[in-house]
């Protein structure tokens, strides 16, 4: 069985459509499924939207993306984890790579990212640097990582100390029990932060954050990009190339 684990916070406006796009991706994969989102706190219509599509709904109240994606692992009944935020869209290519990552021996994986809709010019300029660093490192996104069952157990899963950058240390973890595999056919997530935030304000929380490192996301202090909970009433409908 394959297990999609979705963490949400007040994602009424965008989890119809992820919810959708696995469905359709994993009907090509000829194995049983089963899409648990897990409910952090919402103040919104999400946990509803997710039960009307037959989602498993897990609720939570920490506030926090990897205690929600630990929780939807922990409840997790399939062999292969992928772990899809709620304003992100996947297709088959990126299930059937996943799994056949996993089946050739990879611990673990993700793939590039694409963003939707417009984006403006500054952020698509750090989007291009920081994407050729990160991915270069060999390094998974939050938007869209996979996993073993077994795999999650033995890394302990993602590691909660940590309030935003956890996938990084997740796909370290991960490495160390074998190869990482980002697929190249990249996945679409919402660019709403590039839209919703002047560059005055974006760049210096996100390089804040940077420069700080660990010790500057063990607490939701000082990050507010992540965690303010804005959200678009009218997201993005024109995907990016």
């Amino acid at each position: 069985m394959i297990s999609f684990i979705v963490p949400a916070y007040n994602e009424e406006h965008e989890l119809s459509k992820t919810l959708a796009a696995i469905r359709t991706a994993a009907s090509g994969a000829a194995q049983p499924y089963e899409i648990i989102v897990v409910d952090d706190a919402s103040t919104d219509a999400t946990p509803e939207i997710a039960s009307r599509v037959g989602a498993k709904v897990i609720p939570i109240n920490r506030r926090q993306i990897a205690a929600a994606r630990n929780a939807g692992g922990r409840v997790a009944q399939g062999e292969y984890l992928f772990f899809i935020d709620a304003d992100t869209r996947i297709d088959r290519a990126h299930v059937s790579g996943g799994i056949a990552a996993l089946e050739g021996g990879y611990a673990g994986g993700s793939a590039r990212v694409a963003m939707d809709g417009f984006v403006p010019v500054w952020g698509r300029m750090l989007l291009r640097g920081f994407a050729s660093v990160y991915f270069g490192l060999n390094l998974g996104a939050g938007a869209f990582l996979f996993t073993t069952r077994r795999n999650f157990d033995s890394t302990g899963g993602f590691d909660e100390q940590y309030f935003a950058g956890e996938e990084v240390y997740f796909s370290i973890a991960l490495k160390k029990l074998g190869g990482f595999k980002v697929l190249r056919e990249p996945v679409v997530t919402s660019a709403r932060k590039m839209r919703m935030y002047p560059a005055k304000d974006f760049l210096p929380k996100f390089f804040g954050v940077i420069l700080r490192g660990p010790r500057g996301v063990r607490s939701r202090a000082k990050l507010s990009l992540w965690y303010d909970g804005k959200r678009e009433r009218h997201p993005a409908r024109e995907h990016a190339a």
